[in-house]
């Protein structure tokens, strides 16, 4: 049961990922850049993706262990686990992220100096920190840790599937400015949340009590809450599926969001960016399911007195006792319906170009201000996403390369708490108005996926125009 218990921990914690795509950002001839700086430089005019292979992006990790770590051969299951309970903290999270757009395209005005574009793309992104005292509790138990209190503050999880609409304005100020905002809204498939817990449980030794031992819940509030799943709770499988592609596009629990984001060019040379993305919230309303427990609780343990053993009866109201003192001590509910709102993970970028080696053409770029074109850049990424403890923060080196008019390569070397050997590569090539586009990270431990802390893949294909 406890390996059950710990593995259920441990596997999703393997999941664990930065929400990050610095092969994407500043990327002025992909329409995806936009979805990451709506304020960012490009240099095309008009752009139509292909419906549901535009743009896929997928990213898993883990930013404590690996699946190697735990299941190496060379010493014994239980002596890996616990190395693994050592060595992971209750700051350790996991992160899936998984977006597919559905529909992308863009046009430039008349006038040149804005550029429109928009789309719907679902989203499925779960968040978890490690519950480092509940595993070891689930694994260890509670003999070792006499006095040591276990606390229920470090569960903290979010999960939610949701479609986004959205639709912004790319506008050019002048060449040394470019500002950009998008409007969203956020129809949510489903989600679960469970936040802000507290409360902990403790053993300790009382020689002069009617037990060597007591055992204390104290303080406990306990929330989970769930939108657009209530149907499964029922076994109604069928209803509970229609209910999930309803709402994929159009449902009744719905938000709205907003990104903002700027690029300024210092010189012909330098560049700065930065953008927030994600500025949102969803309200709960339908279909929504809370689970809730909140109180004290203090037991000296289970005392079976012989003669209870053989009396059924005592035997029965004595169980009965405890479970009606445990629940008018702790507050037990799973039936309420209480609307609530779910704030999206807000994302904060910054970057710092520096471009190089003069385009063979020459020409003005004047529809993205900065002036001359350049065939190299190089720079700075930094990334945070705003968690329910703080910031998860990446930070990444890039180099771009454009080898001609049809072909653009980056190398990236990321540094989160997940790695510091994460080097990443994107090629993206366009044959007449086609474009295709591919990137990966992590390629250095890609050739043992085991040992690895993370990975991502992201891909898109789409009509990008040019007017010359």
């Amino acid at each position: 049961m406890r390996y059950i218990l710990f593995a259920t921990c441990f596997f999703s914690l393997f999941y664990a990922s930065a929400q990050n795509k610095p092969q994407l950002y500043n990327q002025d001839e992909l329409p995806q850049t936009l979805l990451s700086n709506p304020g960012a430089a490009i240099s095309f005019d008009k752009h139509i993706g292909v419906p549901l292979l535009s743009g896929f992006s997928f990213q898993v990790g883990s930013s404590g262990v690996s699946v190697y770590d735990i299941f190496r051969d060379d010493i014994p299951i239980n002596a890996a686990i616990n190395e693994a309970l050592l060595d992971l903290s209750s700051t350790d999270y996991f992160n899936m992220n998984v977006q597919l757009e559905l529909l992308s395209f863009g046009w430039r005005s008349s006038s040149s100096d804005i550029y429109y574009s928009g789309g719907v793309y679902h989203e499925i992104d779960a968040f978890s920190y490690f519950p480092k005292d509940l595993a070891t509790l689930a694994y260890n138990g509670n003999a070792d840790y006499i006095d040591v209190p276990f606390e229920f503050s470090e569960l903290a999880f979010t999960a939610e599937s949701l479609s986004v609409y959205h639709f912004g304005i790319n506008k050019k100020v002048n060449n040394s400015w470019q500002l950009g905002a998008r409007a969203k809204v956020y129809m949510s498939v489903a989600n679960v949340n469970s936040i802000n817990n507290r409360g902990d449980f403790t053993t300790r030794t009382t020689p002069n009590g009617p037990n060597f031992y007591t055992h204390t819940l104290r303080n406990v509030s306990l929330v989970a809450n769930t939108s657009g799943v209530e149907s499964f709770y029922d076994d109604e499988i069928d209803t509970g599926v229609t209910e999930l592609v309803s709402n994929a596009f159009l449902s009744k629990n719905y938000g709205f969001g907003l990104d903002i984001g700027l690029t300024h060019f210092i010189n012909e040379q330098w560049s700065l960016s930065a953008s927030i993305i994600d500025l949102g919230f969803i309200n709960h309303r339908e279909d929504v399911r809370n689970f809730t427990a909140a109180g004290n609780y203090e037991t000296n343990g289970i005392e079976l007195t012989f003669p209870a053993l053989i009396e059924g009866d005592e035997f029965t109201d004595y169980w009965q006792n405890i479970e009606d003192e445990f629940e008018d001590s702790i507050n037990l509910s799973d039936s309420l319906s209480n609307d609530y709102t779910s704030w999206r993970p807000v994302k904060f970028n910054t970057s710092l170009q520096y471009a190089f080696g003069e385009d063979r053409s020459g020409e003005c770029n004047c529809k993205s201000g900065g002036g001359r074109k350049y065939i190299n850049n190089v720079g700075l990424h930094i990334n945070s996403i705003k968690r329910p403890r703080g910031l998860q923060t990446a930070i990444t080196a890039y180099y771009d390369r454009k080898w001609n008019s049809g072909l653009l390569t980056r190398v990236t070397y990321t540094y989160d708490k997940r790695s510091a050997t994460n080097l990443g590569f994107l090629v993206s090539t366009k044959i007449n108005k086609f474009n295709l586009y591919l990137a990966a990270d992590n390629l250095v431990q890609s050739t043992n996926i085991a040992k690895a802390r993370g990975a991502s893949l992201r891909l898109g294909m789409q009509l990008v125009f040019e007017n010359k």
